[in-house]
């Protein structure tokens, strides 16, 4: 019998992405017990008895649902009924600091899952977003306002962190599973419509696919391919022009290009010790006018307590007293 193409098609994935992983070396599967993720834990079960790799099936319980506990029982499971070598669940304390639920959760399950890959001196975390999800991305970062790196989507590999489906449809990765004979888990979470993406998923996109065409998801996460090379580039120039500016002059500032000389200002913010969560655009266009519309300006409150001021010929990134709002710039004139 042939090989079913959603199958195929998530195993290839796995293939590609992982393609540098030797054998011996141990990948760990982040696993929600959805079909997006369960199967990209059976095709990284499959590859990894080829390649040699140690797989690790890695599920985490974010406590934010009833049930959510038997449901990483449940989970861990599934992982070890589809052949993984090991498996390992873990609790965290979702807090949200100022950030919204998904990102909190987020922010959360990253930070553990770093922790997994340090304890195994993973080669690779891999996680199941698929091409649906960077579709997703980039309307969510179109809707926002927020610039050629959020219209970017998510990037396919990132410290650990490796991304194979993102040129899997989700509806391969539901075949997938039936075809396997996978039993999977739906969200409650991914049929609330106060989530802005759950409204994206259900609404926005069906209807573009309905006025524009098929294939619109595609298109999409092609476009954020084609971005992300260019703020890779940009953001490569920028860090450069960091090390030659880091005490941020006004002259040098101002002789740089307006998108790299906003790239420093961000990447000096963020070291001084603005949240980058927190640091907006808004924040950086505060900063930049210090330098382009001069006109005496005390200073920029920035989140983190920073303020940036401006005096003898430089940009200074100070502490402030604790007081000062943390969600928009205020030049204090």
């Amino acid at each position: 019998m042939s090989l079913h193409p959603a199958v195929a098609a998530v195993r290839l994935g796995v293939r590609r992405a992982l393609a540098d992983v030797d054998a011996g070396r141990t990948v760990v599967v982040a696993c929600s017990g959805g079909p997006d993720s369960l199967a990209l834990l059976a095709a990284t079960v499959f590859e990894g008895r080829k390649a040699g790799w140690h797989v690790v099936g890695a599920t985490v319980d974010h406590g934010l649902q009833d049930g959510s506990a038997a449901q990483a029982d449940r989970v861990v499971g599934q992982m070890v009924e589809l052949g993984v070598d090991e498996t390992i669940t873990a609790r965290v304390e979702v807090e949200s600091a100022g950030l919204g639920p998904e990102a909190a959760a987020r922010q959360a399950r990253y930070a553990v899952l770093e922790e997994v890959a340090e304890r195994f001196d993973a080669a690779a975390v891999v996680l199941g977003h698929t091409r649906d999800d960077q579709a997703e991305t980039v309307l969510l970062g179109l809707a926002r306002g927020s610039g050629g790196r959020s219209l970017a989507g998510m990037r396919r590999a990132f410290g650990p962190f490796v991304r194979p489906l993102l040129d899997v449809s989700r509806d391969d990765t539901v075949t997938a599973c039936q075809v396997e004979g996978i039993a999977t888990w739906d969200d409650p979470h991914n049929a609330d419509p106060g989530f802005t993406r759950v409204r994206v998923r259900r609404t926005v996109l069906p209807v573009l696919e309905d006025q524009l065409g098929p294939g619109i998801a595609a298109t999409l996460a092609r476009t954020a391919d084609q971005l992300r090379d260019d703020m890779d580039l940009l953001d490569a120039v920028a860090e450069a022009a960091y090390g030659d500016l880091r005490d941020l002059p006004v002259d040098g500032l101002l002789a740089q290009p307006t998108s790299i000389r906003r790239r420093v200002l961000r990447l000096a913010a963020v070291e001084a010790g603005a949240p980058p969560a927190e640091l907006f655009h808004e924040h950086v266009l505060a900063v930049d006018a210090l330098l382009t519309g001069w006109h005496g300006q005390k200073w920029v409150d920035l989140p983190g307590s920073l303020r940036c001021s401006r005096r003898d010929g430089r940009l200074h990134l100070d502490r402030a007293d604790g007081q000062i709002p943390r969600n928009r710039p205020r030049a204090a004139d």
